[in-house]
């Protein structure tokens, strides 16, 4: 009689549950990929489509057809409410419970609001397609308002607070998000409106540290900062922002308490690890991140793997020293390829893996960090790759080519080029179609203006 076999459940299907998936595709092994939506998102450049620079299939594509080749795994859309490690099953929102004898828990990140939950209602975060299809439709209505406005005393108040773009935070998603607002207002949008003024709008960038991209070193930052301000972003370092509410955001600086009136602010300050960590009942850092030994492995489970930005793993090197692992797409990848050859050699122990012999993967995970990227705007970027640091027109044309090299399928490679290269020569956002205004009941009441 033939072995039943085992069971592998992945839940979610972002760099690194896709990166386990793929890496098991041989394996005698059932495979269930677990996620919440139907699609793999390439969430570098999200906020790409929120500034109306791709649409969204160009950074997104289905699960099953990405892997529709794959016989050993079978794809569920569903939401996992909890783990139950005593009885190995993963717990599903439709009531359903589905056992499993490996686990790789892979449900990435949300935002982080620092205990201030209230001010997600006036500052969306950028994680998902519906984040980003929500701010796009917040930009572009501002414009739309601040035109549609009459030339009262009153309404000129409103029109430059509507012009006002605020993002807080400074790291490579706040900065590439700064530097798209002031293009659209300089050049995208240039000559289509008659009553508001677009030189008035004001995109400014407030960063709690001294410096924006605090990850990278310290000559690079620089540059950056001087690149943003050269495309109009107002940089504020050490300002701290004590309050959020529907008409603007309050801001602390060397003691001194200002306001600043605007209708649209993003967040990028922070970032927290999915809840379903909680479930776990394990160690849990100030993220949320769950606590797991060299074999990315919750204590006393070693069929449990926790990886991506789920995980508060450490890098052991060759030297015998240990680094954190950064929350970025590389490691997650990388966390998900080490879990699943961790699998493979259990496997393999087991004689439950037939037909193959692999080498046994290492002990511990180690991360090989291949560098920082971040762009800023039209021909601005910065670099930090290895012994190499570079910025300006080469970074920025570095950055383009290994964003494009690492979406999924060729078809959207082929699309976001041709969309990178008509923008470049046009400075035109194409993906600027809005279903219907943000905030529809604000609309009403500042008509009245």
């Amino acid at each position: 009689m033939q072995k039943e076999r085992e069971r592998l459940i992945i839940v979610g299907c972002g760099f690194g549950g896709l990166a386990a998936a793929r890496e098991l595709a041989r394996a005698e092994l059932d495979i269930t990929l677990i996620d919440r939506s139907n699609h793999h998102l390439f969430q570098p450049l999200l906020y790409q489509v929120a500034t109306a620079g791709l649409s969204a299939p160009s950074i997104a594509a289905p699960i099953r057809h990405m892997l529709r080749h794959q016989r050993n795994l079978t794809v569920l859309m569903a939401e996992v409410l909890g783990i139950n490690k005593s009885s190995r099953c993963v717990d599903l929102a439709d009531g359903q419970s589905l056992a499993y004898d490996y686990l790789i828990l892979a449900g990435g990140a949300t935002h982080s609001y620092f205990g201030r939950d209230e001010w997600a209602e006036h500052a969306p975060g950028l994680k998902t397609l519906a984040d980003a299809f929500k701010l796009r439709a917040k930009v572009l209505t501002a414009f739309e308002r601040a035109e549609a406005l009459p030339a009262t005393a009153e309404a000129e108040l409103e029109r430059q607070a509507l012009l006002n773009f605020v993002v807080i935070g400074a790291g490579p998603t706040g900065v590439e998000m700064a530097g798209t607002l002031a293009e659209i207002a300089r050049h995208t949008l240039k000559n289509e409106f008659r009553r508001i003024d677009l030189a008035r709008a004001q995109v400014l960038l407030l960063e709690g540290g001294e410096r924006v991209l605090g990850g990278f070193k310290p000559e690079l930052s620089a540059r950056a900062a001087q690149q943003l301000q050269a495309l109009g972003v107002q940089v504020h370092c050490g300002c701290r922002v004590v309050g959020i509410d529907a008409q603007g955001v309050d801001v602390e600086r060397a003691g001194v308490r200002a306001r600043i009136a605007a209708r649209t602010v993003v967040w990028a300050a922070g970032v927290a690890a999915s809840p379903l960590g909680k479930t776990l009942n394990v160690a849990l850092d100030r993220a949320g991140r769950v606590s797991v030994d060299g074999g990315l492995n919750i204590a006393g489970h070693p069929e449990i793997f926790v990886i991506g930005d789920m995980a508060a793993a450490l890098s052991h090197e060759p030297d015998g020293s240990t680094r954190p692992v950064p929350g970025v797409s590389p490691a997650a990848k990388q966390m998900g390829v080490f879990a699943a050859r961790r699998i493979l050699a259990q496997l393999q122990a087991g004689s439950a893996h037939r037909g193959q012999v692999l080498p046994r993967p290492p002990a511990n995970f180690r991360y090989r960090d291949y560098g920082n990227l971040a762009t800023i705007g039209r021909k601005a970027a910065v670099a930090d790759v290895g012994r190499f640091q570079f910025a300006g027109y080469f970074a920025w044309l570095f950055w383009l080519f290994v964003h494009i090299y690492f979406l999924i399928g060729f078809r959207n490679r082929l699309v976001v080029l041709m969309d990178w290269a008509w923008a470049y020569w046009s400075f035109q956002r194409y993906a600027r179609v809005v279903a219907e205004p943000a905030d529809k009941g604000e609309s009403a009441k500042r008509a009245a203006l």
